[in-house]
């Protein structure tokens, strides 16, 4: 029996997943200050993997793909604790 199969009878469970692009501290003065058409700058570099989170844990990371007018994320590799 293969893995999936075994978890078949579970596979209706909805799960939750949340793609970080990025995250950094902000004063709450500069959140305030924020427009329409502000930017806000990031540490990550274009191209650089995204972290895909399960229950707020690293469970996946992707990169960022844009098809037609459509955003998505193309997952790169899975993070398998031991």
């Amino acid at each position: 029996m293969t893995a999936q199969q075994e978890i078949e009878h579970i596979s209706d469970i909805s799960i939750d997943i949340e793609v970080q692009l990025d995250q950094r501290p902000m004063k709450l003065s500069e959140i305030l200050s924020l427009e329409p058409g502000s930017v806000i700058e990031m540490h990550r570099s274009a191209g650089e993997n995204l972290d895909i989170l399960v229950g707020s844990k690293v469970a996946a990371y992707g990169e960022l793909v844009i098809i037609e007018n459509t955003m998505g994320v193309r997952i790169t590799d899975f993070r398998i604790d031991r």
